[in-house]
């Protein structure tokens, strides 16, 4: 709840007069009101600016597994 985040006296001079506490403003710091208003990024912009793996070597190894005795892992 916003009594949480700001000072009990802040929320009683914003809610004054509201039914229920029912919150009508929220006070923030410039700072961040500036990143919360930024324009956001969409998941595939997000997902392209991501680091480059063109070198990124995904060959799957072909060999044959080890043998492996099950009757000594008992």
């Amino acid at each position: 709840m916003v009594d949480d985040l700001l000072a009990p006296d802040l929320v009683k001079n914003i809610c004054l007069g509201c039914p229920d506490r029912e919150v009508v403003a929220v006070v923030v710091s410039i700072d961040d009101y500036r990143r919360m208003s930024e324009p956001k990024v969409s998941l595939a912009e997000y997902l392209l600016s991501g680091p480059k793996i063109d070198d990124l070597d995904l060959e799957r190894d072909r060999s044959l597994p080890r043998d492996l005795d099950v009757d000594e892992l008992r």
